[in-house]
């Protein structure tokens, strides 16, 4: 296993780690974005769809197993990203004198350790908000009846009739977005499979990601608070 830690650990070897648990990440995105549209049937059943799809989510074996296999691929992801970031800035410590950032990338291109850590802050809220207060905290009842089950969507309920949280969701949505117009393509490019014939598609495709993924999480935490206002 020599080779294979060598190969992970040196400079191409990490980008495609980040590339790759990125790409992963992507789709844990869009699947947690679907399964929390059941938010959006509270307003006809109270909260009830969303409380067996939590339910379902936090007791299945096979659920909890690729969760947990998540939150390490996302600590893997975060930290290799930012020791790349800091290897590149050691290796150009001052910026060439005519250079002209805009004209050779974006924006979201040239800010991907900033837009990284401003998703890690809301990650440790939103973790902090939900997932803890499940595992090691203290959910109601629905109705405070014990045999009608745990009530997750009061939690989402009491933290959504906040608007400073609710804002704070949706900057760091915007972040994510802007993470994700650079983020898909870049991945792409390190894996090899960014072919010219290509690249039309996959801008499209992660140009699309980029903004549907934010826009559906956007609305959940939007439709509680109207719902609640």
């Amino acid at each position: 296993m020599g080779w294979f830690t060598s190969a992970v650990s040196s400079s191409i070897g990490k980008k495609i780690v980040v590339s790759l648990t990125g790409l992963f990440l992507i789709l844990f995105l869009v699947v947690h974005a679907s399964g929390n549209f059941t938010l959006l049937k509270a307003g006809e059943d109270g909260g009830a769809a969303f409380n067996a799809y939590s339910e379902f989510m936090g007791h299945n074996p096979l659920i909890q197993f690729v969760a947990w296999g998540t939150k390490i691929l996302i600590l893997v992801h975060i930290l290799q990203t930012l020791y790349l970031t800091l290897l590149n800035r050691k290796a150009r410590p001052v910026g060439y004198k005519y250079e002209k950032p805009g004209q050779s990338s974006g924006w979201a291109s040239r800010n991907m350790a900033v837009l990284g850590i401003i998703i890690l802050v809301f990650l440790i809220l939103h973790l902090k908000t939900f997932w803890y207060v499940v595992h090691y905290g203290e959910v109601p009842f629905v109705n405070g009846d014990p045999n009608m089950g745990r009530d997750y969507f009061e939690l989402v309920r009491v933290a959504f009739s906040d608007l400073w949280y609710v804002a704070i969701y949706l900057v760091a949505l915007l972040g994510l977005g802007f993470h994700l117009w650079h983020g898909f393509e870049s991945s792409l490019q390190t894996l090899g499979w960014n072919h010219v014939k290509y690249t039309p598609a996959i801008k499209t495709i992660g140009r699309t990601l980029a903004i549907l993924i934010p826009l559906c999480f956007s609305v959940q935490p939007l439709y509680v608070y109207l719902l609640n206002n």
